[in-house]
């Protein structure tokens, strides 16, 4: 049989969404097997540099993409794997967000091909294919490994215990706050979560925490004991002060406890605009400096600095101003919203859409009297989602939203509303959304972001 070739990491995403994909909402059953199985195939490429590895309901993106920039800046060749990717697959892989070669992914994909192309899944522990998520987490620890990396900064995609990352024996863990979410997979309550989150928390490596309820912080100090693995809460590990956010970021003073030069207090800034970025600054130097001992505060600076990722608050410099937020849980929306109501006081314009799973009636009561107009419509055609529904919890009955189903129609509506009234513009409830309107800027239909 001749032998598949990719020339694009394009085409490598079309023949791994052949596979089965939780992100759709398709089903499988999650276990680690068939991941351990294929990475000894593949001489366990995960296992080549150390990595930091990081879980949680909110935030895990934004504290990741600062750890990969800290340690790229402190002098290491970080990889960076994180989900989903809001334009190009490759997102996923990329070195401390920076885009990685093409070659390199296409010659990691060339490695995993032969372990699955035209196998049945008799071929595999427990008679089931691998899935897209499976596959493209192998892609990303062999082109890491190819890339010589000396770290990596590696996402949870979903929970911790089962997903599909939670191969790696990572030098220190991340956990940023934890929230109900994706209960049909993690359990109905706060405490099933976090123990489905607390999964990848190693025995003997510390673990760095962000602030937590109490019925989730109970779990994470247990699963700490048992382990023998150092916690560190970050509001006890480091002194926190915001100073202030604006259009171009966050800034914040902190200091780390402990030895180093990062005890004493330095102001940090980074350009993702959030109250809790603060925080998660906090998080990625502790995280840091578990593998930089001496990390000097002139390079955790630089790093945070350059650390940014798509569709998290993300400002486009348009007339007027529209704000990209991939929020979609009831306290991410509530961030997001104290945010676009520090920086956009007066009167806006709401764009939101949400997956099927998500709870969009708690959203609604908690965004709906902000705006003057709010437009309703589908995340794309990638999750199943219910638009109708979506707007009857906006109070489309009531005249309080208007409905258009198709996605690039209502990006188009919603920004003309806006521009007509001279009002910012919040698009928000589903990175799949922020990805319509991404692409849309791209080609060209909403203007340049801020330099």
């Amino acid at each position: 049989m001749e032998t598949r070739q990719f020339r694009t990491t394009d085409e490598v995403f079309e023949y791994l969404l052949g596979f089965v994909n939780v992100e759709k909402g398709q089903k499988t059953e999650f276990k680690l097997d068939r991941m351990r199985e294929l990475s000894q195939a593949l001489g366990r490429p995960e296992g080549a540099y150390p990595s930091i590895h990081v879980a949680g309901s909110k935030g895990k993106g934004s504290v990741s993409v600062m750890t990969a920039r800290i340690l790229e800046a402190a002098g290491r060749k970080c990889g960076l794997y994180t989900s989903p990717h809001l334009l190009r697959w490759k997102e996923r892989i990329s070195l401390a967000g920076s885009e990685m070669d093409e070659d390199l992914i296409l010659q990691a994909m060339a490695e995993v091909l032969p372990l699955v192309d035209g196998l049945g899944p008799e071929a595999f522990h427990g008679g089931e294919l691998p899935t897209y998520f499976e596959l493209t987490t192998l892609v990303g620890f062999l082109a890491f490994r190819l890339a010589h990396c000396d770290a990596a900064v590696i996402e949870t995609g979903l929970g911790g215990r089962l997903d599909s990352t939670n191969i790696v024996d990572s030098a220190a863990t991340i956990i940023t706050p934890i929230e109900l979410e994706h209960t049909e997979w993690l359990g109905d309550s706060l405490a099933k979560i976090a123990f489905e989150k607390a999964g990848i928390i190693k025995p003997g490596r510390p673990c760095f925490l962000a602030s937590q309820k109490p019925e989730a912080l109970e779990v994470f100090e247990r699963a700490c004991r048992e382990r023998q693995s150092p916690l560190f809460p970050v509001a006890e590990a480091a002194h926190i002060e915001l100073l202030g956010l604006d259009r171009r970021g966050t800034e914040a003073r902190i200091a780390l406890q402990g030895p180093g030069p990062l005890s004493e207090a330095q102001v940090y800034r980074s350009p993702m605009v959030a109250t809790v970025q603060a925080e998660n600054m906090a998080l990625a130097l502790l995280a840091a400096r578990a593998l930089v001992p001496d990390l000097d505060p002139a390079a955790a600076k630089a790093g945070l600095a350059r650390a940014s990722l798509p569709a998290r608050f993300q400002i486009l410099a348009t007339e007027p101003p529209i704000v990209l937020d991939g929020a979609h849980t009831p306290n991410s929306i509530r961030i997001c919203l104290e945010s676009f109501n520090s920086l956009f006081p007066g009167p806006a314009d709401l764009l939101f859409a949400c997956a099927h799973d998500k709870h969009h009636a708690q959203m609604a009561e908690i965004l709906k009297d902000r705006f003057q107009e709010v437009t309703i419509t589908r995340p794309g055609r990638f999750k199943p989602s219910e638009p109708e529904a979506v707007a009857e919890s906006f109070g489309l009955r009531e005249g309080r939203c208007r409905l258009i189903d198709d996605t690039a129609e209502a990006l188009a509506q919603a920004r003309e509303t806006a521009r007509a009234g001279s009002r910012p513009l919040l698009v928000a409830g589903s990175f799949y959304l922020c990805s319509e309107a991404a692409s849309a800027w791209e080609s060209g239909l909403v203007a340049r972001p801020l330099p």
